[in-house]
């Protein structure tokens, strides 16, 4: 089944204007939850493979104070080890959850680098594209957004690391090459929103030297996303298990925030929302 990319044009439209100018307009850094809906994540490890687990988890991130739900169906597993889908098969998994999970009330962003996936999610009412590849893999993701008038997620993103580069210069060409397509494709600047990828193509010190250089990127003007729940990069600094780098993940995330960045895509809502206000309202205080 192709979902083209004319089909329902403009759906998701009205969810879109309010999930990204609307949200990031409100001047607080936005919590993004994570819902992966696959048997293999390296940080879950399926635990929300079922769809009626996975709705509940979604209900529970929402009055954990989530902003917007970022919802996958195929494990990009940034170590290595991923087992591609069909689309399919990301259809299978998604058809159970993603609709009702769509009925929330938050916005929903489909995290996928598949155009016909991604089509499909906004029709059922997601309205953001999360693309883990930076419009730059699937040549119909880029047109897709455009027509559909949607935020879309541009991440950075390589086949391997590479510890001889310069990851800031590599992440800066990737961006400029990502705008392009963009720009080409007809997406309004204002639709993007950037994320560096950390642990995507990355060595650990990699991941730690991108997350302590965001301001290199601020020059392109745009919201930066920041995903540092649970990477491997926190094990390397402190050896930790995924589930047991909840301190490494605010951490990194609280840093992001004082660098500058509008969005963090998390594993732990409510800890992250709890840390972001106590220390928001620190800074106030001074």
């Amino acid at each position: 089944m192709t979902v083209s990319v004319a089909d329902k044009p403009g759906t998701g439209q009205k969810a879109a204007s309010g999930s990204l100018a609307g949200l990031l307009a409100q001047g607080r850094p936005r919590v993004m939850g994570i819902l992966n809906v696959t048997p293999d994540s390296f940080s879950d490890g399926g635990q929300f493979f079922d769809p009626a687990t996975a709705i509940i988890h979604a209900r529970e991130m929402i009055a954990q104070g989530a902003d917007i739900l970022d919802i996958g169906a195929e494990s990009t597993r940034p170590y290595g080890g991923q087992q591609p889908v069909t689309f399919a098969d990301e259809l299978a998994r998604l058809k159970p959850v993603l609709p009702a999970v769509t009925k929330l009330g938050l916005p929903v962003s489909i995290d996928t680098i598949k155009a016909d996936t991604a089509a499909w999610a906004l029709d059922q009412g997601a309205a953001i594209v999360n693309d883990v590849w930076g419009l730059q893999r699937d040549p119909d993701m880029a047109p897709l957004v455009a027509a559909r008038g949607v935020p879309v997620i541009v991440m950075h993103n390589r086949d391997s690391a590479d510890e001889t580069i310069d990851i800031v210069a590599d992440m800066n060409a990737f961006f400029a090459r990502s705008l392009e397509i963009a720009a080409q494709a007809g997406i309004a600047r204002d639709m993007i929103v950037l994320d560096p990828g950390i642990g995507f193509g990355k060595t650990q010190e990699q991941s730690i030297l991108c997350l302590g250089k965001l301001d290199a990127l601020k020059h392109f003007g745009l919201p930066l996303l920041v995903g540092a729940s649970r990477k491997r990069f926190i094990n390397a600094i402190v050896p930790s298990s995924p589930s047991e780098r909840l301190g490494g993940s605010i951490a990194a995330h609280l840093l992001s925030v004082a660098q500058g960045a509008a969005i963090v895509r998390v594993h732990d809502v409510a800890e992250t929302v709890q840390a972001l206000r106590v220390a928001a309202a620190i800074e106030a205080a001074r």
